[in-house]
């Protein structure tokens, strides 16, 4: 962070961050986190609302003037804004702390293939993959990944961000996406070797794609040791964004023994998910992806499955994770079968289907009545609704609030 932050950048971004603490102050804050610990730990309470505008944000930040031209600077910046707006706009149930992220940085080799892409012509448009492992032998360029912690430049960094918003907010080190630990490699393989490939390879050459899915497995395994070994895992159990969506708090983490400081894989949370397997049958879910992802996920003390597969019909076996604790319930996957798979004994991760924000017209009338239906249809499970992969809200930002008030007004309904 050369010449981070300038007087400039130091004067916005302490002036955010008193707007943030003066957020979290407020007794609303602590109520809505003992609220998410009670649900993650499977007492009954009302559905918990979330909205993450992912993609929309272009639309709700279209007028937001930033200051800070330094790229953590603006990270900052951005965060920071990200956090007021939610507050004065959303309302939703997500937890504003008196804290920000700091990086861990993290040096990683990676697994020696780069994705290759042609993006598309359209704003937002779908991409075309260009396969890097054609020929069986390419698995050969699969490598381990060799993972170094550079604590040298992260205490450095980490004593200019506690320094900058001294008194204001505290300085929370993390590793990987705001603490959230995932794996999805089964998405990673479609990466390289391309979607109509790799099913084909499910059919013609199942040792090979095996092969393939044993080396990410250790490879994944490799990277979990050297960041445990060298001390950069932290505790994700309190406003971390979780599994596919969702909330950390928990009053199950840390593990019995844990003394401060660094975390060891049983204090945390972690998540897995094979997207890209949303229309292959149960078994071959079971054979290809699960085989390999509950390995990894069983490391760690809770774990969430899934994000955008319906896996309604393939709960059988995810369920057979054995710290499973929530799940991840598609638009596209059958309320009734979930609901009567999961019961009182996991979170029902629901995530309605986010076209209703983004259709020509808005309907809230048309949003009541979905929530409402499924509120109905889950009657004695703890479910959380969970909006996201919200591309676009259609230019309107107020389809947005209107769907956290709404979805809220109805949570108040189904409260026990």
């Amino acid at each position: 962070m050369d010449h981070f932050p300038s007087p400039r950048e130091c004067d916005r971004l302490r002036e955010l961050a008193r707007r943030v603490a003066d957020i979290a102050a407020q007794p609303e804050q602590a109520e809505k986190a003992d609220l998410w610990a009670r649900h993650n730990d499977l007492e009954r309470t009302r559905p918990l609302v979330l909205i993450f505008p992912e993609g929309s944000w272009s639309e709700l930040a279209a007028d937001w003037t930033y200051v800070c031209e330094h790229p953590l600077a603006r990270r900052y910046e951005h965060d920071l804004l990200t956090r007021i707006y939610c507050w004065e706009h959303l309302r939703d149930d997500n937890v504003i702390e008196p804290v920000v992220n700091c990086p861990i940085t993290v040096r990683n080799t990676g697994y020696g293939l780069q994705a290759e892409r042609t993006p598309s012509e359209a704003a937002k448009g779908a991409y075309h993959i260009e396969p890097v492992l054609i020929e069986e032998s390419d698995i050969e360029k699969i490598r381990l990944p060799e993972v170094t912690v550079d604590w040298e430049r992260t205490r450095r960094e980490e004593e200019q961000v506690r320094e900058l918003f001294a008194g204001i907010l505290g300085v929370r080190l993390v590793v990987g996406w705001g603490g959230n630990i995932g794996w999805a490699p089964m998405d990673q393989l479609a990466l390289w070797r391309g979607i109509d490939r790799l099913y084909l390879d499910l059919v013609e050459r199942p040792e090979w794609v095996h092969a393939v899915m044993a080396r990410l497995l250790a490879g994944k395994m490799a990277e979990i040791d050297a960041l445990e070994a060298q001390g950069a895992l932290r505790l994700n159990n309190r406003n971390h964004y979780n599994g596919s969506g969702g909330v950390g708090y928990t009053r199950q983490l840390p593990a019995p023994g844990y003394a401060g400081g660094p975390a060891r894989c049983r204090d945390l949370w972690a998540m897995a998910t094979a997207q890209i397997f949303s229309e292959v049958s149960p078994s071959m879910h079971e054979e290809f992806a699960l085989g390999y992802e509950r390995p990894f996920l069983e490391r760690f003390g809770l774990s969430n499955y899934g994000c955008c597969e319906p896996l309604h019909h393939k709960l059988d076996h995810v369920l057979r994770i054995r710290n499973l604790r929530r799940v991840s319930i598609s638009p596209w996957a059958n309320i009734e079968r979930s609901a009567e798979r999961l019961g009182d004994r996991y979170v029902f991760s629901w995530k309605p289907n986010p076209a209703i924000v983004a259709a020509t017209t808005w309907q809230p009338e048309t949003v009541r009545a979905g929530l409402r239906a499924f509120c109905e249809r889950t009657r004695g499970c703890v479910t959380d609704i969970i909006m996201k992969d919200t591309h676009t809200c259609n230019r309107e930002p107020h389809r947005l609030h209107d769907w956290v008030r709404i979805a809220r007004e109805v949570a108040l309904e189904f409260a026990p």
